[in-house]
């Protein structure tokens, strides 16, 4: 995957023509026949960094899983790519009233705020889960610190049910979290709550779909893609509860200094 000079500024043609479309499961971009699988992470990046206008080249239909996590990412567009900051304002989609959406004991919602931030929480069946919650504000370098380096994760018993569908083919114990009956089959965690911080960094990711960075409160129970993807088009449907606004991006990435643990994740993903 080649990563060209990204870019801010109000545009957001090319981030639609990449964000058009999700199926039920794992996140799928594309237009006509055209399709990319698995574009959360890699989108959660982008928004996160504040890049809306952007080139992305593929060489095969999914978008390499690299170590599970947007680390990576992070360094190929801070360290490789490169950012330009242009002069256009930057556009975006301020919450003015609840929206919300649930299907079951899961429910998504957004909430007026003065800024991007996550209320996430989940409950599995299992002793290194159980229930965990985190709110955080979302700001480049919370994301970059406590988010990215966050890993996808699941069960044994899952990964072939995957497979035959096609699913996670380039998957391995090298790039996700695999849980057994009573502990993580592979690696340590990264953090204590690595399985709350992922899903809030695939929530940044699908939220993306709506084509504007949000300002607003996100509060998320036991979601998902399917949640929150059908939850993008939700927030879309309601177009009395937001409003664009301008205003200017937070400051440069450039500027950044590459944490270790980026670091770090980029190495084990090459």
């Amino acid at each position: 995957m080649d990563c060209i000079p990204a870019t801010r500024s109000r545009s957001r043609s090319n981030r639609r023509r990449l964000a058009t479309a999700f199926d039920s499961s794992a996140p799928t971009s594309g237009a006509s026949k055209s399709s990319v699988e698995t574009v959360e992470h890699l989108l959660a990046a982008l928004t996160a960094l504040g890049i809306d206008n952007v080139i992305v080249e593929l060489n095969t239909p999914e978008v390499p899983i690299m170590d599970g996590s947007a680390a990576p990412f992070v360094y190929l567009i801070m360290n490789e790519a490169g950012v330009k900051r242009l002069a256009a304002p930057k556009r975006f989609l301020k919450v003015l009233r609840p929206i919300s959406l649930s299907h079951g004991d899961k429910r998504i919602a957004l909430y007026p705020s003065d800024h991007f931030k996550v209320t996430y929480s989940i409950n599995f069946d299992h002793p290194l889960i159980r229930h965990q919650s985190r709110t955080m504000k979302i700001t480049e370098e919370t994301f970059v610190e406590d988010i990215a380096p966050a890993r996808t994760f699941g069960f044994l018993k899952e990964v072939e049910m995957l497979r035959q569908r096609g699913l996670a083919l380039g998957g391995s114990l090298d790039n996700a979290i695999v849980l057994g009956e009573t502990s993580v089959l592979n690696n340590a965690l990264r953090f204590e709550d690595e399985f709350v911080r992922h899903k809030i960094l695939d929530v940044i990711g699908d939220l993306s779909l709506v084509g504007y960075p949000v300002i607003g409160h996100l509060v998320a129970h036991r979601g998902g893609h399917a949640l929150h993807t059908a939850f993008a088009a939700r927030i879309l449907e309601e177009v009395d509860a937001w409003k664009i606004v301008e205003g200017d991006a937070n400051a440069s990435v450039a500027g950044m200094p590459v944490p270790a643990s980026i670091k770090a994740s980029a190495r084990l993903a090459n």
